[in-house]
């Protein structure tokens, strides 16, 4: 009889499975996310939408938004011209103690910001070594727009260090080998093989440096302090006018979270998807 027929089994195919999520990851993940997330629609829920332009517009919220922007700019651009070299240096050097000379790179990922103004308060500052030689030079840093670049660069930096370092201990030292074999000295070899090798990892290393310079605030506010127009970046005015006004407050911090997701999303989608 027809409904006596057997089924004919069932054919399973591994491919569908192949990388799926694991059923347990999804509930923390969803999780993670929320946390991440519900913060910022907090926000979105705190401002009052037909206020939002004029206190965007703001002489405060336009001075805070234009320094960051320069000085983001600036400490990336420095830490790409002292970053670089030293990326290089810890991915293909042989130095003695190299392990400890990239724990100290690596330093200001983990110190508190603040610590870090300090340092550089002390170092840079009037009572400070090298600040006593600038004085008498009649050079001040301290609480000046050299200082908020100085201490965006200190806790940016090891961003790109970090990103650059990975590229080239990802793209192994063949080519420089073969280079070297056929005459070419350390500089042409640098020029011609090692630089392009940098540039698949640059482009992220540089947006996710810019990124975290945008955001600074500890630092700046110890090594820099908070003059309006001079060394105030928005994340210093969202600090300020949160005291007195939470509005506009809300809408700086609104308007720092789409810049900073405006640079992640258009600038890095490949290295954000790992496909770099």
């Amino acid at each position: 009889m027809p409904w006596l027929r057997r089924k004919p089994a069932r054919r399973f195919s591994a491919q569908p499975l192949a990388g799926a999520v694991p059923a347990p990851l999804w509930l923390p993940a969803g999780c993670a996310l929320a946390l991440i997330v519900l913060p910022v629609l907090g926000l979105l829920g705190r401002i009052d939408p037909t206020r939002l332009p004029a206190l965007l517009t703001s002489p405060a919220a336009l001075a805070a938004l234009k320094l960051s922007l320069q000085t983001a700019l600036a400490s990336t651009a420095l830490s790409l011209l002292l970053g670089g070299p030293l990326a290089v240096v810890l991915a293909r050097s042989k130095l003695p103690g190299l392990r400890v000379l990239r724990a100290l790179v690596l330093l200001p990922l983990v110190l508190p910001p603040v610590v870090g103004g300090l340092a550089l308060l002390y170092l840079l500052g009037r009572t400070g070594p090298f600040g006593d030689l600038l004085e008498s030079a009649g050079v001040t840093i301290p609480y000046t727009t050299t200082a908020v670049v100085l201490a965006q660069t200190f806790v940016a930096m090891p961003f790109l260090v970090v990103g650059l370092e990975g590229t080239l201990r990802t793209s192994g030292a063949h080519y420089e080998r073969i280079a070297a074999t056929l005459g070419a000295g350390p500089w042409l070899t640098f020029r011609r093989i090692t630089v392009p090798l940098l540039l698949p990892g640059l482009g992220s290393s540089l947006v996710l440096t810019f990124a975290r310079a945008l955001g600074e605030f500890g630092a700046t506010i110890t090594f820099a302090g908070s003059l309006q127009g001079v060394t105030r970046t928005l994340p210093l005015a969202i600090y300020t006018q949160a005291q007195s006004d939470v509005d506009a407050a809300v809408a700086m911090s609104l308007l720092l979270i789409a810049i900073a997701l405006l640079v992640i999303v258009a600038a890095r989608p490949k290295a954000v998807e790992g496909r770099a």
